[in-house]
């Protein structure tokens, strides 16, 4: 998985301080917490966005000959749609099964708002970019596909951490099993970005997800 001694020294520093940063953020302070909700998640979106994307995405471009997918192959429109539309498909049945597993029958939350919307918008691009785009591809190669699936799926589930913590469901989503559906997305993110060469499928299927989460369940 070591592709470049100063790559490997960057994203190891990459790691401590993005976790760093972001538990404290998650755990220590809300900034925008007085706002109305839509206003206060922009600006929290916002600042991720400057935080996550913005130096990942320099950081991408740094080591750009270093990366399994280009910089430049980011935004590739020539994929195979069609074979990604099993997953769309597979994402729905999961969320409308679980919706009625937990409220007996499927319909729209009614507490789904302008924030979930900001939320769907911005989650995707900065996560994937971070995730996909970034920590996968940066220790992706083609003798070391699992292992870097695998520590990716580890990291994209370590960034819930504080959320969790901080609404208090830590133990229950590792007790009951939740965690494993992130890895599960992780997973399947990584292996379609991989096989596309392209960010804009995961992109998409991220916000898709996020989008059913919110409004079924």
């Amino acid at each position: 998985m070591i592709k470049d001694k100063k790559l490997t020294l960057t994203l190891i520093a990459y790691v401590i301080i993005f976790y760093g940063v972001w538990a404290a953020r998650m755990l220590l302070f809300d900034p925008f917490s007085e706002f109305s909700p839509a206003l206060g998640e922009f600006l929290r979106e916002l600042i991720k966005f400057s935080v996550w994307f913005v130096p990942a995405w320099i950081l991408i471009g740094k080591y750009n000959k270093f990366m399994y997918v280009k910089r430049e192959e980011f935004f590739n429109i020539k994929i195979r749609w069609l074979k990604i539309l099993p997953v769309f498909i597979f994402f729905t049945l999961i969320i409308l099964m679980s919706s009625f597993r937990l409220k007996g029958r499927i319909a729209v939350s009614e507490e789904f708002g302008a924030a979930d919307i900001i939320i769907v918008l911005f989650v995707g691009i900065t996560e994937e970019t971070v995730f996909r785009g970034w920590l996968l591809n940066g220790t992706y190669t083609e003798n070391g596909k699992i292992p870097a699936l695998v520590l990716n799926a580890l990291l994209f589930l370590a960034v819930h951490f504080p959320i969790w913590i901080k609404n208090g469901v830590f133990a229950a989503n590792m007790m009951s099993g939740g965690f494993f559906s992130i890895m599960v997305l992780s997973f399947t993110f990584g292996f379609i970005f991989t096989k596309t060469r392209s960010i804009l499928p995961v992109v998409l299927l991220h916000m898709y997800w996020d989008l059913l989460v919110f409004t079924l369940q």
